[in-house]
């Protein structure tokens, strides 16, 4: 994405405030996720040493669980769930070889599988107070994606786990995705209708399998399996105003991200279906094009500032006060760079994009019909 198409999207080009951002991981995503640059250009190193050596970065790394211990799961939406954990890890450019605490949990992750491939949780309930490995669709596909993105993806486990996930592909009311699966053991699902897509569920597959190059996949794995998902996916936004599959709406919330995000909403879905750009180039249905055009620019205005095209966080999760995206006060380099990384393989759809007016789409489910303005 050039200057100009940022500054088209942001108001203004954040790239030389991120570059010289005192962040060391933002200016590590902006050089290698935004501009392109390798592992072994001067400047990608030099972030990268200084990020093992940010302040913030030990207590985080100190953060990493045992696996095998049974924990009491508050959420899979919060940064302190280990998926979620890893995730966080890589976007500040951390790698297994980097602290051997990352690359065991990796390793337990990938030694807990149900008998049909799935990667399994180790969780308390108040249905197994002792702790039980369980199965949820989301554990697996979040499990999934973080092996991957710490390059196991060739691992056998790994694909095992795609084999099994598109066999999770199901008919649901709004299409052929991914439903809420029930845990096999404590019979726990999400709350919703049992015919419905599950939108997280359905996101975190598509990002993991995106990870991966279609020549990675497992034998098996039909990429027009995964479009028609990515389709109704979109549905989901289109449908708003009607449905909110397991509660999942699509206001400010699903608008505004909470950071560090982990869930489901604007910011994921721009980050999962641009990986299948079949979806939205010219090539697309021109409703689903103008769709992730919506979803894209609801995601700038309620989050960019254009008067300096950087990103103040709004709704934060506690505990991650040693990083900007912990901060509301003050802009924050790591959240700016991660949206802007985003919307990078999207410079075709700028101008269409910028053209959106996000007060004139309908609410969701609930709401007054018009949309609440980003303030």
């Amino acid at each position: 994405m050039n200057p100009s198409t940022r500054a088209l999207l942001f108001g203004v080009d954040p790239v030389p405030w991120l570059l010289t951002s005192p962040e060391p991981a933002a200016r590590w995503i902006t050089l290698t996720h935004v501009l392109g640059c390798p592992p072994d250009d001067p400047q990608v190193r030099e972030a990268h040493t200084a990020v093992l050596a940010d302040p913030g970065t030990a207590p985080l790394l100190g953060r990493i669980p045992d696996w095998e211990v049974a924990a009491t799961l508050s959420g899979h939406d919060s940064p302190a769930y280990a998926p979620c954990l890893l995730e966080l890890l890589a976007w500040l450019g951390v790698r297994p070889s980097d602290d051997p605490r990352v690359a065991r949990l990796l390793e337990q992750m990938l030694a807990h599988q149900d008998d049909e491939g799935r990667f399994q949780s180790h969780n308390v309930s108040r249905a197994r107070p002792q702790g039980a490995w369980g199965a949820l669709l989301c554990d697996n596909h979040a499990i999934a994606a973080a092996l991957i993105r710490h390059g196991l993806g060739d691992r056998p486990e790994v694909q095992r786990a795609l084999r099994t996930a598109v066999t999770d592909i199901t008919q649901t009311a709004q299409g052929r995705a991914w439903p809420c699966r029930p845990d096999p053991g404590s019979g726990w699902r999400g709350p919703g209708r049992k015919g419905d897509v599950c939108p997280q569920v359905t996101l975190e597959a598509l990002l993991t399998f995106s990870r991966l190059r279609p020549e990675g996949w497992p034998r098996g794995v039909s990429r027009e399996a995964l479009l028609a998902a990515g389709k109704v996916s979109l549905g989901i936004w289109r449908d708003r105003g009607a449905e909110k599959p397991y509660m999942f709406g699509h206001g400010r919330q699903f608008k505004r991200v909470k950071w560090w995000p982990g869930w489901y909403g604007a910011l994921a879905v721009i980050e999962a279906l641009s990986g299948y750009p079949e979806l939205w180039d010219n090539r697309a249905a021109q409703e689903n094009r103008r769709t992730f055009c919506e979803v894209a620019a609801c995601l700038l205005a309620y989050n960019v500032d254009p008067a300096t095209g950087t990103i103040t966080p709004r709704s934060c999760y506690r505990g991650f006060e040693a990083f900007s995206f912990g901060q509301k006060k003050q802009p924050s380099p790591l959240a700016t760079a991660r949206v802007l990384a985003a919307l990078t393989p999207l410079e075709e759809l700028a101008e269409e994009i910028a053209a959106v007016n996000v007060l004139a789409l309908g609410s969701s489910k609930g709401g007054t019909g018009r949309a609440l303005p980003p303030g």
